[in-house]
């Protein structure tokens, strides 16, 4: 039993190869289970953008056959090219606000760190949720503190730590 590398076959792609334009037209077109003129009216449609060689050829990666795969499911469920055409480009941007998305929802995790001093004035993090009560959190409850709310050894206070630039 041999064993294949990455790169060789469709099943076994190198990490770039999905983005290698390396199939001229008719090897595409059998790949994607179509005739090589209708890869050329897709292109001529803008339905898929292969690359170019310096003499004009088509080359097509393995996301182009992937794409014209899905072009074909769609078409034969009755959808024409202008609808298929317009349903790629939504799922596109699907794809781009999803992954807006993503990078939005990271950045705001890092937003949302809180830190807060203890009582040894160790700086910690503080998960959302689990602040102790602090000055800045509002007015305390009538009476002053509770005996619970009362600095015990090792409580975090989310109260602001001054900064060297900030003091006098």
């Amino acid at each position: 039993m041999s064993r294949r590398r990455a790169g060789q076959g469709l099943d076994y792609l190198a990490e770039d190869a999905a983005e290698r334009a390396v199939y001229v037209v008719s090897v595409a077109a059998e790949l994607a289970g179509m005739h090589p003129q209708t890869l050329r009216q897709y292109d001529r449609l803008g339905l898929v953008r292969p690359a170019r060689t310096r003499g004009r050829g088509r080359r097509y990666s393995h996301r182009d056959v992937e794409r014209l795969r899905r072009i074909q499911a769609l078409s034969q469920e009755g959808i024409n090219l202008e609808g298929v055409r317009r349903i790629l480009a939504l799922e596109a941007r699907v794809e781009e606000l999803e992954a807006d998305n993503a990078r939005m929802r990271s950045r705001e995790a890092v937003v949302q760190r809180i830190f807060a001093a203890a009582a040894d004035g160790e700086v910690q993090v503080v998960a959302p949720g689990r602040q102790g009560r602090g000055p800045e959190r509002g007015p305390e409850p009538r009476g002053g503190r509770t005996a619970s709310a009362a600095g015990t050894a090792g409580a975090v206070s989310t109260a602001l730590v001054p900064t060297r630039a900030s003091r006098p």
